[in-house]
């Protein structure tokens, strides 16, 4: 039995000792809070999160532009449409002032477009409007639908509108509203318009107009006037605040050449309106010129930004 001893004990030690290291081989042991993914710092590594792709809208149709026909306020006026890039795109709607037709807009509104196009119509005169190689650079991605008119009796310059009537040409601005939001492609909830003048007026009439009449079919978010002077029967102050009482987030924007007009719009506290002020601007169209601080060109893209969200 003495011998049996020392034989039992080798046998019971050797059993330990592959116990423990079967254990330690097979990891069971292991602290729960080291997993393999642990990083040397001794911090669990984290998976970057699951990347969701940005939708992609379809294309839009091809960039010429084309020519609409559509009632005003006193019979057939003739615009054109310029498509954005993309399907579903923010809508521009431009109104001319009273010395020449919807023309004035040819070299801006293919600018705005951003497509590379080149203007296919023949500019009628030479002033800095017809010019692009002066225009700030519309940012890469940005791509807005266009559509230009003529004012009821208009012709381009240097004809221009030689008669207007007031009521006329306010119906006529609202039925551009309306035509240009049905036009394919766009998207009517984002509208904008922009004038010059007695354009300036209508682009504000014709937007707050629009969110009053087209019962959730369509929205103008905002408009920018250059030179508005209640031209149309409508005095400016009057159109801000119906606009903002319709849509609190629509967006007004006055450029000016130094008049005194409408300061109590300054002081109206309204979040949403800009009255800027452009030294040595002149009116209407006479600040689409270079050499100008603030260059209302420029200001053109930031209030599109501001307006769309961009």
């Amino acid at each position: 039995m003495k011998t049996a001893r020392p034989f039992f004990l080798f046998f019971a030690l050797l059993l330990v000792v592959s116990l423990a290291c079967s254990r330690q081989g097979s990891g069971s042991d292991l602290p729960t809070s080291a997993p393999i993914s642990e990083t040397e710092s001794g911090q669990a590594a984290t998976l970057p999160p699951t990347q969701t792709p940005a939708p992609t809208l379809p294309p839009g149709p091809p960039p010429e532009p084309q020519e609409i026909v559509f009632t005003g306020g006193q019979g057939e006026l003739r615009g054109r449409y310029y498509p954005a890039a993309t399907a579903s795109a923010p809508l521009v709607v431009l109104m001319h002032w009273v010395g020449g037709d919807m023309t004035d807009w040819n070299e801006i509104a293919v600018w705005l477009q951003n497509r590379g196009q080149q203007n296919p119509y023949p500019n009628p005169g030479t002033d800095p409007w017809w010019d692009s190689t002066w225009f700030p650079p519309v940012p890469p991605g940005r791509s807005y639908a266009v559509f230009i008119f003529s004012f009821t009796g208009c012709q381009p310059a240097p004809e221009g509108c030689q008669n207007w009537i007031p009521d006329v040409w306010l119906a006529d601005a609202i039925a551009a509203m309306q035509k240009a939001a049905e036009l394919p492609d766009v998207d009517p909830h984002r509208m904008a318009a922009i004038g010059s003048s007695i354009g300036a007026d209508g682009a504000i009439d014709a937007c707050d107009a629009l969110n009053q009449t087209a019962q959730g079919q369509a929205t103008c978010l905002g408009a920018l006037s250059l030179s508005p002077g209640g031209y149309l029967n409508v005095e400016y102050s009057d159109a801000v605040l119906s606009l903002v009482e319709h849509n609190p987030n629509a967006v007004a924007w006055r450029l000016h050449g130094g008049d005194t007009a409408y300061q109590n719009l300054d002081s109206a506290g309204i979040p949403t309106y800009r009255s800027i002020f452009i030294p040595d601007g002149g009116h209407g169209n006479d600040m689409l010129r270079p050499g100008l601080a603030p260059l209302p060109m420029q200001l053109i893209l930031d209030f599109l930004a501001r307006v769309f969200g961009e």
